[in-house]
């Protein structure tokens, strides 16, 4: 019995479907066990009362959700996060670009720039934040120090509700934008010196060749970048434990350290459910509006 041209076709497309099915497993095994399952408990959690040793949880729809609009702390630590992720994110995507196209040079002492440039990324979170404790203590700390010759009185930085965020978005910015520059360097080393020289014939400017040429190549990386800056944006903890603890008056406080704030200082877990939900959801949707209107934009080689 000879086989027809459709059946062998559909017999192909069914192999090569279980094939696909059979690479992406492992993936999505790991996926259901370590996101999918937890993402659904925590909404099937959010969605009940709090526990006491007196009253068990009872079912309580939306009213989590509605709780937390109600309430001027989340108001407050939601605008600290926006405003976190507004400076935080242009700022270390613009300091890596800079950094990788002075470290892509050809100059003496480059390996060791590129060194310099990467040593902030490789400290664990704990040690950065106990070495920028150290510029930032009032009257003996490096920055006090360094403005106290210019007759500035001493600040202190961590201590005022004015200063304390942009303390915490400056220790930021300088960890992650040594991290990116990793991205970036690794992109412009793919790009083939022709087009330098092609540009140059034409008279091009650096400015020009940086804004017609590089930076359209390096869209692919940006976007990498952008999508990994706007998660760190939302995960930021183990600074505020050592810098702030969200102080003062919830002046540093960001989502991630107040998600845990509710779940095991005040044993909130309903609220701090609602809240993970919450940022699940908005990071959704910021991805998919981010793959769907800058992917189409992006010329991939």
């Amino acid at each position: 019995m000879t086989q027809t041209p459709d059946h062998a076709r559909n017999h192909d497309r069914r192999r090569m479907a279980l094939y696909g099915w059979m690479l992406a497993s492992p993936a999505l095994i790991l996926l259901t066990v370590f996101a999918f399952l937890p993402a659904g408990h925590a909404l099937w959690q959010s969605l009940f009362t709090r526990t006491t040793s007196r009253r068990p949880a009872r079912f309580a729809g939306l009213d989590n959700y509605i709780y937390l609009f109600e309430d001027p702390t989340f108001l407050k630590v939601v605008h600290n996060n926006l405003l976190y992720a507004a400076v935080t994110i242009p700022a270390s995507i613009a300091i890596a670009l800079v950094m990788a196209l002075w470290a892509n040079q050809a100059l003496r002492g480059r390996a060791f720039l590129r060194t310099a440039f990467f040593v902030p990324t490789m400290l664990p979170m704990i040690a950065a934040a106990n070495l920028w404790l150290f510029f930032y203590t009032p009257d003996i700390g490096l920055i006090d120090r360094i403005t106290g010759l210019f007759g500035a009185a001493p600040v202190n930085w961590l201590g005022q509700p004015d200063t304390a965020l942009w303390a915490v978005i400056a220790v930021s910015v300088w960890k992650e934008a040594g991290f990116f520059m990793v991205f970036y360097l690794a992109a412009l080393q793919t790009i083939p010196p022709d087009l330098r020289e092609a540009a140059a014939i034409e008279g091009a400017s650096r400015a020009t060749y940086l804004r017609r040429v590089l930076l359209p190549l390096l869209m692919p990386t940006t976007l990498f970048i952008l999508v990994n800056a706007l998660i760190n944006s939302v995960k930021l903890i183990d600074h505020l434990f050592i810098l702030t603890k969200g102080g003062p008056d919830n002046a540093s406080k960001l989502l991630l350290y107040w998600i845990w704030e509710t779940a095991f200082s005040y044993f909130d877990r309903p609220a701090a459910a609602a809240l993970t939900c919450l940022v699940l959801l908005v990071l959704g949707l910021i991805a998919v509006a981010q793959f769907r209107g800058l992917d189409r934009r992006i010329h991939y080689r």
